[in-house]
């Protein structure tokens, strides 16, 4: 009943106070007035008693949720970096796309400048002409690429550059 009661503004002469329940209008006809002495407590000696099941209990307690919250954070990290994967791996797609792109351009820019027609025009804009027979020396090739080749040091022959 106390806690719908509310502190009433007259005091008796022995240090009490009186309440009355809420809603009451001043009228004591039928409900009895609530009498309530104020006591001082002192707890400042007293001393908790340890209680080593309530104690194990609480340990217990501890590390079980220690293990739920190691358990949720092994979950949790596994799924980011999951998804931190899955962005890394697209990334990684779209520039091998870019690259087999470039590398495919770059195909055809070497195709375009190996071509022997442009090679040839290039070649008479700067006054070379197709050489003569006997200036082309082809080297010894070995059929199979796979084999190795021994060097071998054949005649030496002066160039002369400066004419």
């Amino acid at each position: 009943m106390a806690t719908n009661a509310i502190p009433s503004s007259n005091f008796g002469r022995s240090g009490y106070r009186m309440w009355q329940p809420v809603g009451s209008k001043q009228k004591w006809g039928g409900v009895t007035p609530e009498i309530y002495f104020h006591k001082a407590i002192d707890n400042s000696r007293l001393v908790k008693v340890a209680d080593p099941r309530r104690a194990r209990e609480i340990a217990m307690f501890s590390i079980a949720v220690g293990v739920l919250f190691l358990l949720i954070m092994t979950y949790a990290w596994q799924h980011l970096s999951s998804i931190e994967y899955g962005y890394k791996i697209e990334a990684q797609k779209i520039e091998r796309d870019a690259l087999l792109e470039q590398n495919r351009a770059l195909r055809l820019e070497d195709a375009s400048l190996r071509d022997p027609e442009r090679i040839e025009q290039l070649a008479s804009r700067m006054g070379l002409v197709a050489p003569q027979a006997g200036q082309v020396m082809h080297l010894e090739a070995t059929a199979d690429p796979s084999t190795p080749v021994m060097a071998k040091m054949s005649g030496i022959q002066v160039v002369d550059t400066l004419q």
